[in-house]
């Protein structure tokens, strides 16, 4: 059973939705996309540097865009004929001939997950996502915050140490991996007192303490933006970061994109129910890389692919094919 994932923030790079622009009818859908938001997607991810990109009000959108235009040119392999509805129009089969057993995305790219679910429309999830980058960055200018990523230790040892410093583990990743996330006072603490068995303490590229209550501002405004939404039932199954639950009904993964803003993420979880579910192989879609990783080490025996660039499509499509699944 193939299972298709989307990352979260601190995936982009400058310049990395270059080579997919290049595709047929990419850089028309990109531009489009970007009038539909009012932010100029092309440029942030082939012209804008790392500081640029990693403001919380571009990366989101930019992050969405790229994980829906790598998904649809991966469907569009499986299935030429069986071309995506032209830009702008809203509506239509993402994936297409591309049926993945289950759906999920780590942070943002839930919303990208959400997308592939069926549950939004690329417009509205793309709206969406712009309306959660601008009022998580708004929340993000209350108080200097961040987050750093622990490497090393046991769960039973960092996460007391982290309550201690007051800290919040706004990622419990699986594989032994945790994102503390807290105000900048903290996390330089956290780096001078580390919790036992941690070897480094890593900043993370992000500009806030995304998935705390330092994030509660974020929630009413989100709030507001999905409440003008019709989200429909998830075609496919989706995964939910709040606890790694299956969700069948659209109102609540849309209830549940929104409170998850001021809420952990609960990678972990997700895992586990993708090996509950039977999963194989495991694809991650553009910017690919941190979700293959920790499925390497948390999910032995599975196969996985990250689709870094167009390169990557045709051994994706090869993956998909030796892992069929009814969806």
């Amino acid at each position: 059973m193939l299972v298709l994932v989307a990352p979260g923030q601190g995936a982009q790079t400058p310049g990395f939705l270059t080579p997919w622009l290049e595709l047929p009818g990419a850089a028309e859908r990109v531009a489009a996309w970007s009038e539909a938001i009012g932010l100029d997607l092309v440029h942030f991810g082939t012209e804008a540097d790392a500081d640029a990109i990693r403001d919380t009000a571009v990366a989101q959108p930019l992050l969405v865009a790229a994980g829906l235009l790598s998904a649809a040119a991966l469907a569009e392999t499986l299935s030429p004929e069986a071309k995506t509805v032209p830009p702008g129009t809203g509506s239509g089969p993402l994936l297409g001939a591309l049926r993945p057993g289950a759906v999920a995305g780590h942070s943002v790219g839930e919303l990208t997950a959400a997308a592939f679910a069926g549950v939004l429309d690329e417009t509205a999830v793309l709206r969406l996502v712009r309306r959660r980058g601008l009022a998580m960055a708004e929340a993000a200018a209350i108080r200097e915050t961040g987050m750093a990523a622990l490497l090393g230790g046991e769960p039973e040892a960092v996460l007391p140490h982290l309550e201690k410093l007051g800290l919040t583990p706004a990622n419990v990743n699986g594989a032994g991996q945790i994102v503390a996330a807290g105000t900048a006072e903290q996390i330089a603490r956290l780096a001078e007192d580390k919790p036992e068995g941690v070897r480094r303490v890593v900043p993370l590229k992000v500009a806030g303490a995304f998935h705390t209550e330092h994030m509660a501002p974020a929630v009413e405004s989100l709030a507001g933006a999905a409440a003008e939404l019709a989200p429909a039932d998830p075609a496919l199954t989706y995964v939910s970061n709040k606890d790694g639950a299956c969700v069948a009904s659209g109102a609540e993964v849309l209830s549940r994109l929104v409170g998850q803003v001021a809420n952990p993420v609960r990678w972990d979880l997700c895992m586990e129910t993708f090996k509950e579910l039977g999963a194989t192989a495991l694809v991650e879609v553009c910017p690919g890389g941190t979700l293959t990783g920790l499925a390497k080490r948390a999910l032995p025996g599975v196969k996985t692919l990250a689709l870094k660039t167009p390169e990557e499509l045709e051994a994706a499509r090869a993956l998909a094919a030796e892992h069929p699944t009814t969806a």
